[in-house]
């Protein structure tokens, strides 16, 4: 049960937001409130129907042990208090949700890399089905999707593809899809008919300001080369493409889609800093073994989150057992809004479930 004293604090705090924009503040000083109040704003709606409902039901209690009171009236409390005795619990829980840490990443835009993985020329067909259908996903959530850098399969689909993800809520509503996706059915060149599993990684990279990871130069080597297209030929005549190493993790980036060296090196740094931060990030996670504990899988790339069945229709994702069969509508980016929503109920549920060993 969450303190009476607690959710006053909440409603002080925004009355007081609400005075402070209305006095004479500097425009910085009334964005930084501004924000804060517009977080605050579902919060304290949600608090404000519990502490109605709580009010409300120790009225109806002091009706109905009022011995001089209408025995008429306290007959139909009872039957209202019983109602509020049931709804108070779901308002305590969504204010509850509303009150949980909130991932300081989640309103940052992405960087989306999909690989082929086990599987050959049918996990590359498979990468890029799932790269459509995060476009698609994209598309119908108003986002902008910008391609990276793409390197495309002799006979379809990609061997590896990147792209920026820019958004309201973008990583919050994408942190989910990290990790191995396999697949399983007839490849168009299978005579015999026979299901054929192959596999694709998905990461997805809250992108990072130069200020959010501090790169010295000293610690890259920047090398250049000619680009080149499916099956090695060349598609470029001057020497456009980079290669970045940075050197202290040995992480590689490799950018080519630009016939500017310039714009090569600006992609590949962005990708650079998103990979570095989301390392950072995930050390930062290890460390915090009870915020592992209300996490929906680890993000780690290696982890197979989910399967997609062709012959059945059907998408399972192994994280929380839940089978949709509606392949067609989530590879057109349909039906990934109600895979990503359960996700993050279960998410929440375990968070608050952490909460509540804490308390104990």
């Amino acid at each position: 049960m969450i303190a009476q004293t607690k959710l006053e604090k909440l409603i002080e705090r925004y009355d007081a937001l609400q005075n402070k924009m209305a006095s004479d503040v500097n425009p910085q000083e009334f964005v930084k409130l501004a924000k804060e109040y517009a977080e605050l704003t579902p919060v304290v709606k949600a608090v404000r129907a519990l502490m109605d409902a709580r009010a409300e039901a120790q009225d109806l209690a002091e009706l109905i042990a009022d011995p001089e009171g209408d025995s008429d009236m306290a007959e139909l409390a009872v039957d209202e208090l019983e109602a509020i005795k049931l709804r108070v619990p779901e308002l305590e829980q969504a204010v509850q949700i509303l009150l949980l840490p909130k991932d300081a990443d989640d309103d940052r835009n992405v960087i989306i890399e999909v690989r082929a993985g086990t599987g050959g020329d049918e996990a590359a067909l498979f990468a890029g089905d799932l790269f459509r259908m995060y476009q698609r996903y994209a598309d119908i959530a108003k986002w902008k999707l910008e391609i990276i850098n793409a390197n495309e399969a002799a006979m379809g689909g990609y061997k590896e593809i990147s792209a920026a993800i820019t958004g309201k809520g973008v990583f919050a509503r994408l942190k989910y899809e990290s990790g191995v996706h396999r697949v399983q059915r007839v490849p168009e060149t299978e005579a015999s008919g026979r299901i054929h599993t192959s596999a694709a990684t998905v990461a997805i990279l809250p992108e990072a300001e130069e200020v959010d990871v501090q790169i010295d130069e000293k610690d890259l080597r920047i090398d250049v080369f000619r680009a080149s297209g499916p099956g090695g030929q060349s598609v470029n005549t001057t020497d456009s493409a980079v290669r970045i190493t940075h050197l202290p993790t040995g992480l590689v980036v490799s950018q080519q889609d630009e016939k500017s060296q310039h714009k090569n090196k600006a992609k590949g740094m962005k990708v650079l800093r998103a990979r570095l931060y989301e390392a950072e990030r995930m050390r930062a996670d290890a460390e915090r073994a009870k915020e592992r504990k209300g996490q929906v899988g680890t993000g780690d790339r290696s982890e197979r989150i989910r399967t997609y069945n062709f012959p059945q229709g059907r998408v399972t994702d192994h994280r929380i057992n839940l089978t949709l069969y509606k392949l067609d509508k989530m590879l057109a980016g349909e039906a990934l809004d109600e895979m990503i929503d359960a996700l993050e109920s279960e998410s929440q549920a375990r968070r608050l479930a952490a909460i509540g060993e804490d308390d104990d």
